[in-house]
């Protein structure tokens, strides 16, 4: 991904970057989305960047040795750490639908931005809202007062969130709307496609925004845009 790309996809929200990646492979059906409502800490930020994956329960305290709790909570902050840039924390949380321990709170956010992760998606429990870091958004499936029993299960095995299968190294892009996983092939066609949906949703939009837009207006405008679109 260039420069250029990430700047591009940082710009444009989640829904925008569904329908290219459908523009970019010249045909409907894109189903690498996640489904139902989820909450964002930050609604007006985009979050982009390669996929670091891991699994959490909170529900029940572990079973397995302190020692080895421990460090394995140890690997997973390495490898958020040490993971190619830009980088989203994907964490499929296991006690789904029901979840109870918000791993995402005032303390592992602020920690996360500081290692330059650009924020997190999971489908487990986010808390502290008035606190959170500003500039690291996480989009969760719910809000919740306490952290749990709240233990790291497994790292860099792929996820599941809202139905959406996310693999170690995906190139994710999240917001307030969900999450996608952008095929590695669509990547290099972005741009082009970004530029394509937009001037072709003009073919409607910008006669439906301009004074005295009535009927016979409006079927002149869809006929162009049904004919340019994907």
């Amino acid at each position: 991904m260039t420069p250029e790309t990430l700047a591009l996809l940082q710009s444009v929200d989640t829904p925008t970057v569904c329908n290219a990646i459908e523009v970019a492979q010249g045909r409907r059906g894109f189903d690498g989305f996640t489904r139902g409502t989820m909450l964002c800490s930050d609604p007006g930020r985009a979050v982009v960047g390669y996929a670091v994956t891991a699994q959490i329960a909170a529900l029940a305290p572990p079973t397995e040795p302190t020692d080895v709790i421990r460090a394995r909570r140890m690997a997973y902050y390495k490898a958020m750490h040490d993971a190619p840039r830009p980088a989203v924390a994907v964490i499929e949380d296991l006690d789904y639908p029901d979840c109870i321990g918000a791993y995402w709170g005032e303390v592992n956010t602020t920690i996360h931005k500081g290692f330059g992760l650009s924020g997190a998606l999971t489908n487990g429990v986010m808390r502290d809202l008035g606190d959170l870091p500003p500039g690291f958004p996480v989009i969760a499936g719910s809000i919740g007062p306490s952290h749990g029993f709240v233990h790291v299960r497994s790292l860099g095995d792929p996820v599941t969130v809202f139905g959406l299968n996310v693999a170690q190294g995906d190139l994710v892009h999240a917001d307030r709307h969900g999450a996608v996983v952008i095929p590695p092939e669509v990547i290099p066609l972005l741009a082009q496609a970004v530029s394509k949906l937009l001037a072709t949703e003009a073919l409607i939009l910008d006669p439906a925004r301009a004074p005295g837009f009535d009927f016979a207006a409006f079927e002149h405008a869809w006929a162009a845009f049904e004919k340019a679109r994907t």
